[in-house]
């Protein structure tokens, strides 16, 4: 039997020009497209904001500067057919190297090697049929004027 554990999660919202970089996927059960920004798992003994700086350069190989919490959410959800229970710390940052933002895509890789790509998508990408993930973000992301 599979335990069931809530997992801490750091998110990272880049922002240009009204748009916002995101990773777009693809549920296997319920075929729904989704959206959601950079970042994974905070280890042990590790800061959200810490998680932030090295999953953005391990997925990316991108540092990052001015790393400042937007706010937290608990997601409650199903993937894969299973249920996920998620803390998420919501944060926005720059890019050290500002050339990243002329880039309409960004390469990276997931931990476990698999690739994707990472695209600037503004509010009119995310619907109730393909989502920004998790819920309550789109919310938090436009009270902080981030998306309109």
């Amino acid at each position: 039997m599979t335990e069931h554990r809530i997992r801490a999660l750091a998110l990272c919202v880049f922002h240009h020009n009204g748009k916002i970089l995101v990773n777009q996927f693809r549920d296997p059960v319920s075929q729904q497209t989704c959206f959601r920004p950079i970042g994974g798992g905070i280890e042990f003994g590790e800061t959200s904001a810490a998680a932030i700086v090295r999953e953005v350069q391990e997925e990316l190989g991108l540092s990052v500067t001015d790393v400042r919490l937007l706010g937290t959410l608990e997601s409650l959800f199903v993937y894969n057919g299973k249920p996920g229970h998620e803390i998420v710390q919501v944060y926005d940052a720059t890019f050290a190297d500002p050339s990243v933002y002329a880039n309409s895509q960004i390469d990276g890789h997931e931990s476990d090697g698999a690739p994707f790509t990472a695209r600037w998508h503004a509010s009119s990408s995310f619907s109730e049929q393909s989502p920004l993930v998790p819920k309550g973000l789109h919310d938090l992301l436009k009270s902080a004027g981030l998306l309109a």
